[in-house]
C-alpha cells in the first residue's frame, strides 16, 4: 500500500501591491519566486513564493481578475480572522530579517508553553497577522 503525503497548505492572500509583498515575505521567510522575474505583468497581480520548488504562499492583488473574495478590499480588515503561521528552523535568523525589514512587531518573541516553541507576531505591509514559529518542543 502506497503511503500517501498529508494535504499541504497553499494559502492565497489578497494585496495592494504583490511585488512590494513578494519582496517582503521572500526577504521575512527566506523564499523564492516561482518564474524568471517579478517583473511580468501577470507578476504585478499573482505571484507564487517558494522554498526548493515547495509552494509555501500565494500572493494574488484585489480586484484583478474576477476571482471570488479578492474584491473589494474594505469590505473587511485584511485576514480578519485568519493568522499566516509559518515554522522556520531558522527563527533566530527569521527574527533578525524581520527587524531589518522593519516589520511591524505585535507580539515580541516569547516562548509558547503549550508547544514549547518560540514565537515572533508581526503585521505584514496589508495589515495581515504573521506568525513566525520554531519548531514544536525548540525551547524546552
Amino acid at each position: 500500500m502506497t503511503e500517501v503525503e498529508a494535504p499541504r497548505a497553499q494559502p492565497l492572500i489578497a494585496v495592494n501591491d504583490v511585488l512590494a509583498s513578494s519582496a517582503w515575505y521572500a526577504k521575512l521567510l527566506d523564499l523564492q519566486c516561482f518564474g524568471d522575474s517579478l517583473e511580468t505583468t501577470h507578476g504585478n497581480t499573482y505571484n507564487r513564493l517558494h522554498r526548493a520548488g515547495r509552494l509555501v504562499l500565494q500572493l494574488h492583488s484585489w480586484d484583478d481578475e474576477d476571482h471570488p473574495n479578492l474584491k473589494d478590499a474594505g469590505k473587511a480588515p485584511a485576514g480578519h480572522g485568519v493568522l499566516l503561521w509559518f515554522e522556520v528552523d531558522d527563527f533566530d535568523a527569521a527574527e533578525k530579517r524581520a527587524r531589518a525589514l522593519g516589520a511591524r512587531v505585535v507580539l515580541e518573541p516569547f516562548v509558547n508553553p503549550a508547544p514549547r516553541h518560540r514565537e515572533l507576531w508581526l503585521r505584514d505591509p496589508d495589515g495581515y497577522f504573521v506568525v513566525i514559529a520554531s519548531p514544536d518542543c525548540e525551547a524546552a
